[in-house]
């Protein structure tokens, strides 16, 4: 086996390593090119960091909001007048102002109201979720309004279950004369006036004597409504 290269197998090997050559040479000018971009001058960054830094004195110097701005101002004049005062106050079963200096002391006190209102409802609630109800909703909270069974063990004792369908059914609790805060021959006596109550008694018309008749007032046909 000859250990020589023949010409052409040499001319296409050079070629090769050459063009390995200029592909390496090529990457690290372009990996050279993009470090020296992506690295700021100390000047450059110098002037950045001057610029980024806020002047604090200037800042809290002048303050940006206030809690004036949810009350009118003194100058502003009322948009709401006195026959909607007056209208309201009725909506509301309210009594109407006795003097004028009460009439104008109302039209300030609804105007600061409404203008309070008005800015809350500026407020952007993009992305806050809205409350169900107004109460603690944090983990504690919800711990402390749940109803577990510990709370339910008392009234589950006072049941006994009966049939066959084994439904629960709660036992009449005597109520001592302690507990009802009056004497033995008192509680007796209560107990036979309300066991004695005649609950249709005070209805001016019955039907079926279990029921009463309710008329409903109009015109022409009394529609009759039986309830019991």
């Amino acid at each position: 086996m000859s250990s020589t290269i023949c010409s052409s197998c040499k001319l296409a090997l050079r070629r090769t390593l050459r063009a390995s050559r200029a592909t390496r040479q090529q990457a690290k000018a372009q990996s050279t090119v993009a470090a020296s971009l992506s690295r700021p001058s100390r000047t450059q960054s110098s002037d950045t960091i001057d610029t980024t830094i806020p002047d604090l004195t200037s800042l809290l110097s002048q303050p940006t909001w206030s809690v004036r701005s949810l009350l009118p101002q003194a100058s502003q004049p009322s948009t709401i007048t006195s026959k909607t005062l007056h209208h309201l106050l009725r909506l509301s079963a309210l009594p109407l102002p006795q003097s004028e200096e009460e009439e104008s002391q109302m039209l300030a006190t609804l105007s600061s109201q409404l203008h309070f209102v008005r800015a809350i409802q500026g407020v952007d609630t993009t992305g806050v979720a809205p409350l169900r109800v107004i109460r603690d909703e944090t983990a504690a909270g919800l711990r402390e309004q749940t109803i577990g069974l510990a709370e339910l063990r008392e009234a589950l004792e006072a049941e006994d279950v009966v049939g066959h369908a084994r439904r629960p059914r709660r036992r009449r609790i005597q109520r001592t004369a302690e507990e009802s805060g009056s004497s033995g021959e008192e509680g007796e006596r209560r107990n036979a006036e309300e066991g004695n109550w005649d609950v249709l008694g005070g209805a001016t018309e019955t039907a079926g004597g279990r029921y009463f008749v309710v008329r409903s007032s109009g015109t022409g046909s009394l529609p009759i409504e039986t309830m019991g």
